[in-house]
């Protein structure tokens, strides 16, 4: 990644031209640390932070979760940095169908997002959040199943939040509601738990969590607990790091965004362009949820799908979405300590 040779002066310059200030830290030079409001709360985030690096090859973003540490983050900084330094390998598409994601609202509000949805006929709709009942998720997915119509496909997401007979009972009802349910991602916390899920239900199984935190991202192919894997880039390491295990697990994949700007989807968007066969309709079309992005054109389906391209930051974007002076701080810290590890 090529160092930015600016002085502290010609940064302070730019800033007050109203340009972003690129922030020094333990990981590159050309930094900028973002914070965007969220449409609706999402896994209990109201907010989304991370940083932007710049590099020889293009953009790329760091935007691990608080709560991975250093060694976990150190596989989305490798992915950050193949997007800046490397780039991506070509892809065999230019467009993916992309799924669209709807959080644990009400059901009028949980229509309309897929009726606003840029022609997405994949709905995959968050269940398990914490203080809403199993009613209150079956009225989700009826009108998430209405605004499809009948053709239109639902897949549920728990984020590993049940056991195995909750998830095993949860899943027949949630099943009915929706009209036959495409699969169900990460029920359960473990790979043994998913396998016996897979045992004991009809509705297929899509591991994510069981993939991109664990320390062998094979087990779950070894273990025979799920159908479908979904791969997250910046989690597993990078878009060539993704395809390597694709051809090692053979299992068909679902490439899912980390709530990420557009930067850091254009990664997604890569790997599931590269990849040799796509069965399914991808997770990224989850720039839907952001409030604001840092590129003029977010990376938004149209008819159902993206088209592949490699959007970069816009100046004025980039500047209003400049993260504050003590959120920018604890970057630099985290960056540091994420340097410590690579």
């Amino acid at each position: 990644m090529s160092d930015d040779p600016a002085r502290p002066a010609a940064q302070e310059a730019a800033s007050a031209a109203g340009r972003p200030r690129p922030v020094a830290t333990a990981l590159a030079a050309r930094t900028y640390v973002w914070d965007v409001p969220l449409r609706t709360r999402f896994r209990g985030l109201v907010r989304r932070d991370g940083v932007l690096v710049r590099g020889d090859a293009g953009w790329g973003e760091l935007s691990p979760f608080w709560d991975y540490g250093p060694a976990e983050s150190a596989a989305w900084w490798r992915a950050a940095r193949e997007a800046a330094d490397e780039g991506w390998p070509a892809a065999v598409r230019d467009a993916v169908p992309v799924n669209v994601t709807v959080p644990a609202v009400d059901p009028v509000t949980a229509h309309r997002i897929v009726t606003g949805s840029g022609g997405c006929t994949t709905a995959k709709v968050k269940v398990a959040e914490r203080g809403q009942t199993l009613a209150e998720e079956v009225a989700r997915l009826e009108a998430v199943r209405d605004a499809l119509g009948p053709g239109g496909r639902v897949r549920v997401d728990a984020n590993a939040a049940w056991d195995v007979d909750e998830a095993v009972r949860r899943l027949g009802v949630l099943d009915r509601a929706a009209g036959g349910l495409e699969y169900a991602e990460q029920p359960v916390p473990t790979v043994a738990d998913l396998a016996a899920v897979r045992r004991r239900t009809s509705v297929p199984i899509a591991a994510d969590e069981s993939v991109r935190r664990a320390e062998d991202p094979l087990a779950v192919a070894r273990a025979g607990a799920a159908d479908v894997l979904v791969l997250k880039v910046q989690p597993l390491g990078g878009v060539r790091a993704c395809l390597r295990l694709v051809e090692q697990v053979g299992l068909p994949v679902v490439v899912s965004s980390a709530l990420e700007t557009s930067v850091g989807l254009a990664a997604g968007l890569a790997l599931a362009a590269a990849l040799p066969e796509l069965p399914y309709a991808c997770g990224l079309a989850t720039a839907q949820l952001l409030a604001q992005d840092v590129v003029a054109a977010p990376l938004l389906p149209v008819d159902g799908a993206i088209a592949v391209r490699r959007p970069e930051p816009d100046d004025g974007l980039l500047a209003a979405a400049a993260a504050g002076p003590m959120l920018e701080g604890r970057w630099v810290r985290r960056a540091a300590e994420i340097a410590a590890v690579r």
